[in-house]
Protein backbone atom coordinates (compact mmCIF):
# COMPACT_ATOMS: atom_id res chain seq x y z
CA UNK A 1 0.00 0.00 0.00
CA UNK A 2 3.03 2.29 0.34
CA UNK A 3 3.70 2.76 -3.17
CA UNK A 4 -0.04 3.73 -4.09
CA UNK A 5 0.08 6.52 -0.81
CA UNK A 6 3.03 7.64 -2.65
CA UNK A 7 1.01 7.93 -6.06
CA UNK A 8 -1.80 10.27 -4.41
CA UNK A 9 1.10 12.44 -2.86
CA UNK A 10 2.76 12.80 -6.05
CA UNK A 11 -0.49 13.83 -7.64
CA UNK A 12 -0.72 16.80 -5.24
CA UNK A 13 2.53 17.40 -5.78
CA UNK A 14 1.93 18.03 -9.42
CA UNK A 15 -0.42 20.61 -8.12
CA UNK A 16 1.53 22.22 -6.25
CA UNK A 17 5.47 23.51 -5.75
CA UNK A 18 8.28 25.88 -4.06
CA UNK A 19 9.29 28.58 -6.03
CA UNK A 20 13.02 29.90 -5.30
CA UNK A 21 12.84 33.88 -5.90
CA UNK A 22 15.98 35.13 -7.33
CA UNK A 23 17.95 37.50 -4.51
CA UNK A 24 20.39 40.29 -4.83
CA UNK A 25 22.84 41.10 -1.72
CA UNK A 26 24.83 43.35 -0.71
CA UNK A 27 26.12 45.33 2.00
CA UNK A 28 22.90 47.32 1.99
CA UNK A 29 21.09 44.51 1.91
CA UNK A 30 18.66 42.41 0.06
CA UNK A 31 16.50 42.68 -3.02
CA UNK A 32 13.81 39.89 -4.07
CA UNK A 33 13.22 40.42 -8.09
CA UNK A 34 9.33 38.53 -9.02
CA UNK A 35 9.93 39.15 -12.89
CA UNK A 36 7.95 37.39 -15.29
CA UNK A 37 9.73 34.10 -15.40
CA UNK A 38 9.34 33.60 -11.71
CA UNK A 39 6.07 32.63 -11.49
CA UNK A 40 4.49 30.24 -14.14
CA UNK A 41 1.47 32.97 -14.41
CA UNK A 42 1.26 36.51 -15.14
CA UNK A 43 0.12 38.58 -11.61
CA UNK A 44 -3.15 39.97 -12.21
CA UNK A 45 -3.56 40.73 -8.45
CA UNK A 46 -1.89 41.39 -5.68
CA UNK A 47 -2.63 40.99 -2.08
CA UNK A 48 -0.82 40.18 1.67
CA UNK A 49 -2.45 39.32 5.28
CA UNK A 50 -0.90 40.72 8.01
CA UNK A 51 -1.92 41.77 11.78
CA UNK A 52 -3.25 38.00 11.86
CA UNK A 53 -3.63 36.99 15.34
CA UNK A 54 -1.43 33.79 16.50
CA UNK A 55 -4.18 31.62 16.80
CA UNK A 56 -6.32 32.60 13.52
CA UNK A 57 -6.26 30.82 10.11
CA UNK A 58 -7.11 32.07 6.60
CA UNK A 59 -8.20 30.85 3.39
CA UNK A 60 -10.37 28.11 3.52
CA UNK A 61 -10.90 27.21 0.02
CA UNK A 62 -9.69 26.09 -3.22
CA UNK A 63 -10.06 27.93 -6.91
CA UNK A 64 -11.37 27.00 -9.89
CA UNK A 65 -9.61 29.16 -12.34
CA UNK A 66 -6.77 30.98 -10.24
CA UNK A 67 -3.24 30.27 -9.71
CA UNK A 68 -1.83 31.66 -6.60
CA UNK A 69 1.93 32.04 -5.47
CA UNK A 70 2.13 33.05 -1.57
CA UNK A 71 5.27 34.18 -0.20
CA UNK A 72 6.15 34.87 4.03
CA UNK A 73 7.45 38.66 3.55
CA UNK A 74 8.11 38.49 7.31
CA UNK A 75 7.83 36.01 9.75
CA UNK A 76 6.47 32.27 8.95
CA UNK A 77 3.19 30.38 9.19
CA UNK A 78 2.01 27.01 7.22
CA UNK A 79 -0.27 26.12 4.33
CA UNK A 80 -2.25 23.45 4.42
CA UNK A 81 -2.94 22.05 0.59
CA UNK A 82 -5.25 19.62 0.23
CA UNK A 83 -6.24 18.15 -3.75
CA UNK A 84 -9.42 15.77 -2.14
CA UNK A 85 -6.96 12.92 -1.97
CA UNK A 86 -3.65 14.23 -0.07
CA UNK A 87 -2.65 16.90 2.18
CA UNK A 88 0.04 18.42 2.78
CA UNK A 89 1.48 21.16 5.36
CA UNK A 90 4.33 23.30 4.11
CA UNK A 91 6.01 25.83 6.38
CA UNK A 92 6.78 29.30 4.44
CA UNK A 93 9.46 31.23 6.55
CA UNK A 94 11.36 32.75 3.77
CA UNK A 95 10.97 36.24 1.31
CA UNK A 96 12.68 34.42 -1.24
CA UNK A 97 10.42 31.51 -1.25
CA UNK A 98 7.17 30.91 -2.91
CA UNK A 99 4.71 28.25 -2.70
CA UNK A 100 2.93 28.15 -6.41
CA UNK A 101 -0.51 26.74 -5.92
CA UNK A 102 -2.41 25.15 -8.98
CA UNK A 103 -6.47 25.24 -8.95
CA UNK A 104 -8.57 22.82 -7.56
CA UNK A 105 -6.66 22.67 -4.46
CA UNK A 106 -8.05 23.46 -1.04
CA UNK A 107 -5.59 25.87 1.26
CA UNK A 108 -5.75 27.13 4.60
CA UNK A 109 -3.05 29.12 5.97
CA UNK A 110 -2.28 29.01 9.89
CA UNK A 111 0.32 29.13 12.88
CA UNK A 112 1.39 32.34 11.69
CA UNK A 113 4.12 34.03 13.78
CA UNK A 114 3.87 37.27 15.77
CA UNK A 115 4.56 40.29 12.65
CA UNK A 116 4.15 37.73 9.69
CA UNK A 117 3.03 38.77 6.37
CA UNK A 118 1.85 36.56 3.85
CA UNK A 119 1.95 37.75 0.21
CA UNK A 120 -0.17 36.56 -2.21
CA UNK A 121 0.07 36.70 -5.78
CA UNK A 122 -2.81 35.72 -8.56
CA UNK A 123 -3.75 34.96 -11.75
CA UNK A 124 -6.55 36.46 -11.80
CA UNK A 125 -8.47 39.10 -10.82
CA UNK A 126 -10.94 38.88 -7.59
CA UNK A 127 -14.47 36.62 -8.87
CA UNK A 128 -16.10 35.22 -5.97
CA UNK A 129 -17.83 32.84 -8.21
CA UNK A 130 -14.37 30.61 -9.11
CA UNK A 131 -14.24 30.31 -5.16
CA UNK A 132 -15.49 27.22 -3.73
CA UNK A 133 -15.57 27.86 -0.06
CA UNK A 134 -17.48 25.19 1.66
CA UNK A 135 -14.71 21.35 1.61
CA UNK A 136 -17.29 19.26 0.74
CA UNK A 137 -18.31 21.27 -2.24
CA UNK A 138 -14.86 21.26 -2.89
CA UNK A 139 -14.45 17.51 -2.18
CA UNK A 140 -17.44 16.64 -4.62
CA UNK A 141 -16.19 18.83 -7.55
CA UNK A 142 -12.57 16.82 -7.53
CA UNK A 143 -14.06 13.52 -6.59
CA UNK A 144 -16.24 13.92 -9.64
Amino acid sequence: MEGHSSIIKDKLMQKISLIDIPKVHDERGSLAVVEKDTIPFTVKRVYYLFDVPIDSYRGGHAHKEQESVIIALSGSFEVIVDDGVAQKRIMLNKPTQGLFISTNIWREIDNFSSGAVCLVLASSNYNEAEYIRDYNDFKNHVTG
